[in-house]
């Protein structure tokens, strides 16, 4: 009988992309005899994880009881590892297992990697957001690598009975007094042993780590990546598949009134047409609805969409106008809002203030724009689901596709493919569920395409804002208080009845968690309902809220006569750990999910990354006419990065030869990944600071593709990024990477056009030309 972790290895195997990845048997993982090691691990108590304050906390219910398996061991010594989380550049495909790989011992060179289906009550929490995989799992990957290395070690020593403290275990061996055993020759013997417990667990000491920390060890796909053999979403196909797309309604809310499907289904390779029903309110990850064209191949379906005739009724938002609803969120930021922190007496500090310097900042809608857009095949037969796709979280898909389709969530399957870029799009499975829908009512494998135009006109979209901030300034130019207004759609209005107003969790993206050492500090917050679906972006809201706090206090240096970094660091205050308790929080701080004991708001550490980005930028040091190096700093997902950008600017136009950029995000686990990611978020952050804007008219956007919504281009992107990563040991907990390298980019850049030619840059995007 084959077992659950070898249908897996011989998927990965599969010659054909239709075949990389195939169906997990759900029942308990067995190994027949000669098959090899196949570890069942869990994840305990939480008092398991002691020695490491995090890991756990995001699987259900808290603790996992069930085995999951992770690691399996081939009688010829291959070591083949589960990756449960999805893979879209982070490199959590290949940090996770890494760890576990290196705890135990084993040759990277012999590692095969095969990807988890979805299923958490197997493998725990496989949402791929919020930057948490590393934080919340280093710990249990190198519990179970532990685990593995100590039943090797029992193995053997019963082999050639001696004691278990008389063998070793070393790369990809075992060693004692009678000679050496490998992996493979002991893997049979260990599988027959009881599972150690985590408090009889001896982990490796940091100085023997190969592969942890050293950045030594490349992603696993780069090698099919770069050659194009790499399987994204659409790659996946099936015998008998048919191809299909969906003319959407151009307005959140609006329904198919009537269609005339006549001239689409004359299109040769059209074969059927079919409404999808309008999403409902709250929208969810619900499709928006629309009418389908299901064809032989997606050029037909494509020229059956275009010959649709179609009767829309918009709805409730069909009035929506960004540019009106500026004005609108421009007023309520002008009023008092809910006060969401309140430390100090801000009226008091305005009162008695020498000079009140305000500054008021604007963000546009933003798409995500992944390079690869939504896809997804699905296949319903025989009263269960398979669904192949490019998801963030492929339980939430799995959970949502039983919901939709009237399934049992057994009967469903999402297998992942590697994400062409996610950003927090991918988490959303509207995409998958039409595939299913469509499966469903065509009785074949059906895989829906979106095309760029679907993509930046139907997506999800990042919260437009204004900033607010106030500071009260005494006869010396000292800050004595500051005031910061926010005024934004929530995401939770996707999820329930829009209040207007945002949660608490958002309010804790830099708004609310901002460690200021003034005497006063206020944080409100306006009411601003949403016409849109708005979804979480990549760092969500700490992108406008770091835009306008960073932009301000460049501002606030020039307006007071003072450096713009002696500032920034006044302003953050001494070293210390910022007490909760005494900031003045009515909902309590959100940090990102995580104790403040264990991940505290330190001031010391966004000292330290500002003053090594600037150092390393050659701040302070003389510039040609029209350049300047602008700083920013931020923390989010509880990692701390401050970015130097050199801006030059040439007859009006923006250029940014050089980023540097500092990041503390406690024990670097893979600086290799922490450096891409921060490369990458340098790009991206050019991108949304000149370019990234998505408007609404009539109720629909008007930007249609990379012809009107553009990205930074080969001619003008940071050309140089050099990542300062802040060194710590292993006691110091891994922290996020994936998201926060982005927030510190925009004002860094904003404030560099600032310093080298006076022009203050409020809106985003601030365009290419100043």
């Amino acid at each position: 009988m084959m077992h659950a972790i070898e249908k897996l290895v011989r998927a990965e195997r599969a010659t054909k992309p239709a075949m990389t990845i195939l169906k997990v048997d759900r029942r308990v993982f067995l190994v027949g005899s000669g098959a090899g090691l196949a570890l069942a691990s869990f994840a305990g108590p939480l008092a398991a994880f002691e020695g490491y304050a995090v890991g756990g906390s995001d699987m259900p219910n808290g603790v996992v009881t069930d085995p999951r398996i992770f690691v399996a061991i081939d009688p010829d010594g291959t070591v083949t590892i589960v990756a449960h989380r999805a893979e879209m550049g982070t490199g959590s495909r290949t940090s996770l297992p890494m760890v576990l790989a290196d705890e135990m011992g084993a040759d990277w060179a012999r590692v095969t990697i095969v990807q988890a289906p979805g299923d958490e009550p197997r493998y725990g929490n496989q949402d791929t957001d919020g930057s948490r995989s590393m934080r919340h799992h280093i710990q249990s990957m190198r519990q179970m690598g532990a685990a593995v290395r100590t039943m090797l070690a029992r193995a053997a020593a019963a082999e050639w009975g001696v004691a278990e403290g008389d063998v070793t275990v070393g790369v990809h061996e075992v060693t004692g007094p009678n000679g050496s055993l490998g992996f493979g020759d002991l893997a049979a013997a260990a599988m027959a042993l009881d599972v150690p417990a985590a408090e009889n667990l001896a982990f490796r000491d940091e100085s023997e780590f190969r592969y942890i920390g050293t950045g030594s060890v490349p992603i696993t796909d780069l090698h099919d990546i770069t050659t194009g053999k790499a399987v994204y979403g659409a790659d996946v196909s099936l015998p008998g598949m048919l191809h299909a797309v969906v003319a959407r309604p151009a307005v959140v809310g609006g329904k198919v009134v009537s269609f005339d499907a006549e001239a689409a289904l004359a299109i040769p390779g059209v074969t059927r047409v079919v409404e999808l029903p309008a999403a409902g309110s709250p929208v969810y990850f619900a499709p928006l609805g629309g009418v389908a064209v299901v064809a032989s191949n997606t050029w037909a379906a494509l020229r059956g969409r275009d010959a649709l005739e179609i009767v829309w009724e918009d709805g409730p938002n069909a009035s929506y106008d960004s540019a009106v609803f500026r004005v609108e969120m421009e007023a309520t930021a002008a009023m008092p809002g809910a006060v969401v922190r309140d430390q100090g007496d801000w009226d008091a500090a305005k009162a008695a203030a020498a000079r009140v310097i305000s500054g008021q900042y604007y963000q546009a809608h933003m798409a995500h724009a992944t390079m690869e857009p939504p896809v997804a095949l699905a296949n319903f037969a025989n009263g269960a689901l398979e669904v192949w796709a490019p998801v963030q979280s492929p339980y939430g898909t799995r959970k949502d596709l039983a919901t939709f389709t009237g399934l049992d969530e057994a009967a469903v399957t999402v297998h992942t493919t590697l994400l062409g870029g996610g950003f927090g799009r991918k988490s959303k499975c509207d995409f998958a569920i039409e595939a299913a829908l469509l499966s469903k009512e065509v009785g074949a494998p059906v895989r829906v395409q979106w095309t760029r135009e679907d993509d930046i006109r139907h997506g999800y979209y990042h919260s437009t804002s204004i900033d607010h901030i106030e500071a009260a300034v005494d006869d010396s130019g000292k800050v004595t208080g500051l005031l910061h207004r926010v005024v934004a759609p929530s995401i939770m209005s996707i999820f329930m009845e829009d209040s207007g107003y945002l949660a608490n969790w958002e309010n804790g993206m830099g708004h609310t968690d901002m460690p200021f050492d003034v005497g006063a500090l206020r944080c409100e917050n306006g009411k601003a309902m949403a016409h849109t679906r708005i979804g979480w972006w990549r760092s969500v809201n700490n992108v406008p809220r770091a835009f306008a706090m960073q932009s301000f206090i460049a501002e606030l240096a020039e307006a007071t006569g003072r450096d713009h970094k002696d500032l920034l660091l006044e302003l953050i205050g001494p070293a210390r750990e910022v007490d909760p308790d005494g900031m003045g929080l009515p909902d309590g701080l959100w940090n990102y999910g995580e104790s403040a004991d264990v991940y505290p708001i330190d001031a010391g550490r966004f000292a330290k990354v500002v003053n090594v980005a600037a150092d390393a930028a050659g701040y302070g040091q003389a510039l040609p006419e029209g350049e300047a190096i602008g700083l920013a700093v931020h923390r989010s997902f509880v990692t701390y990065v401050a970015a130097a950008a050199r801006v030059r600017v040439v007859d009006g136009r923006v250029e940014v030869p050089e980023i540097h950029m500092a990041v503390d995000c406690g024990f670097a686990a893979n600086p290799e990944r922490i450096r891409s990611q921060m490369e990458g978020a340098a790009v991206m952050g050019m991108t949304l600071a000149m370019h990234s804007g998505i408007t609404f008219e009539n109720g629909a956007v008007v930007q249609s593709n990379f012809s009107d919504y553009q990205m930074v281009r080969t001619d003008n992107f940071p050309r140089k990024v050099t990542t300062h990563i802040v060194p710590h040991p292993f006691s110091v907990p891994a922290a996020g990477v994936g998201e926060p390298g982005v927030p510190p980019i925009a004002p860094a850049i904003a404030n560099g056009v600032f310093f080298a030619t006076g022009k203050r840059m409020r809106s985003l995007p601030i365009g290419d030309l100043v």
